[in-house]
């Protein structure tokens, strides 16, 4: 019962954990866009294609 109790904990934070990360990633995105800088959007959409994977 512990242990399932645990699981559970561990996958909630795992997936707040991703649901951070992209919001983040977002966000920075948002950024780079909009100050012009296409060399930042091409990385961070490449980090965002990582995290899809992962």
């Amino acid at each position: 019962m512990f242990n399932k109790k645990r699981k559970e904990v561990l996958k909630e934070a795992a997936s707040n954990h991703r649901e951070s990360l992209r919001k983040n990633l977002q966000y920075r995105l948002e950024i780079a866009r909009a100050s012009g800088n296409q060399e930042l959007v091409s990385q961070l959409e490449a980090e965002a294609d990582y995290l899809r994977m992962s």
